[in-house]
């Protein structure tokens, strides 16, 4: 029988020093990857576009789920930003993880996140696998630590950590449409006291194939050909903890199985049609800043991972932004 209580954190002792060395070391990454030009990301510097979409809320659901920024059926105008997740600007034939950030906006009440209290954004962080990478923050920083060093670290780290390199290996796949994968949070956050993950479920179809003979940013091609043709569609889901041994808080790396909680449809996200590969939008997409902690309080991100993302991603984002010249600010509408 688990001592441990659903939608509790666990945090390890010494997690703080791993999360502050961990905004150092992507610092450095960041710095040592963009030696010209403006200083990128450290994990998804390569963006297939920024587009404007409908985040629809469900309406008629079971009253425990009218919580937060799900209390009410509301259209929420939103900006969402697909990416590659390699910290090096490669061709989309490579094997990657591909993300999703999805920024509602116009969403009243406090936020979590101390210094952008009174911004009016809530954000959902998705990837294109179920699990993270690593348990926790120490062997996430370990796992930096081997990437950005010697042969011989890497080696040591990757003998010795045979569940990072297994989820590796599955999250690292070849894909022919950002708008036509499904996409996780990977975390775990709250829903009033309940914990859930997040999926984003694409409504497709006619499902593309890669080209035989495939461009470096083909993926790019393939949303612009879809998007000139008309909308698309994510159902937008949640995952509810239903134990703490099986579908833990503290370890991401983790799967929850979908046998012991099935997703629950909450939202819809309409991508509307449009064309939106412009150099303006394009420089927008590139000085926009996500963040989980960018979240109603109903919705607070939890475990390890996360408890890290409320450090490095400001810092992150306030030293591009210093760096690159430009302004931090959360955007209020579709206009740019």
């Amino acid at each position: 029988m688990s001592k441990k209580n659903v939608a509790q954190e666990y945090p390890p002792p010494g997690e703080e020093a791993y999360i502050n060395d961990l905004a150092e070391r992507l610092k450095a990454k960041i710095v040592k990857d963009n030696p010209t030009g403006i200083m990128r990301r450290d994990a998804h510097p390569k963006m297939h576009g920024v587009v404007k979409a409908e985040f629809i809320i469900e309406p008629n659901l079971p009253e425990q789920m009218q919580i937060g920024l799900f209390k009410e059926p509301k259209t929420y105008q939103a900006w969402i930003r697909f990416s590659n997740q390699d910290g090096s600007i490669n061709p989309d034939i490579d094997r990657d993880i591909r993300g999703m950030a999805i920024k509602l906006m116009n969403v009243a009440g406090k936020k979590l996140q101390e210094s952008e209290e009174d911004e009016l954004t809530q954000d959902f962080i998705l990837i294109s696998t179920n699990v993270f990478v690593t348990k926790n923050v120490e062997e996430f920083d370990n796992l930096i630590k081997a990437l950005t060093g010697s042969v011989l670290q890497k080696a040591a780290f990757f003998s010795t950590h045979w569940r990072v390199v297994w989820n590796l290996i599955k999250s690292m796949k070849k894909f022919a449409n950002p708008l036509q994968i499904r996409y996780f949070s990977t975390t775990p956050y709250l829903f009033g006291n309940q914990a859930v993950k997040y999926t984003a479920i694409p409504q497709v179809t006619v499902v593309d194939k890669i080209p035989e003979n495939p461009e470096d940013n083909f993926m790019r091609a393939a949303m612009k050909q879809q998007l000139e043709m008309g909308e698309t569609t994510f159902d937008f889901a949640v995952q509810f903890q239903m134990d703490a041994d099986s579908m833990p808080i503290e370890d991401p790396g983790k799967e929850w199985p979908e046998t012991e909680s099935p997703f629950i449809k909450i939202a819809t996200i309409k991508i509307l049609q449009q064309t939106f590969d412009n150099e303006v939008q394009n420089e927008f997409g590139e000085n926009l800043s996500f963040s989980p902690w960018h979240s109603l309080p109903e919705h607070r991100p939890l475990g390890g991972i996360n408890r890290a993302r409320r450090v490095i991603y400001p810092f992150i984002s306030k030293f591009r932004h210093q760096k690159n010249n430009v302004p931090v600010k959360e955007p209020t509408s579709w206009e740019i």
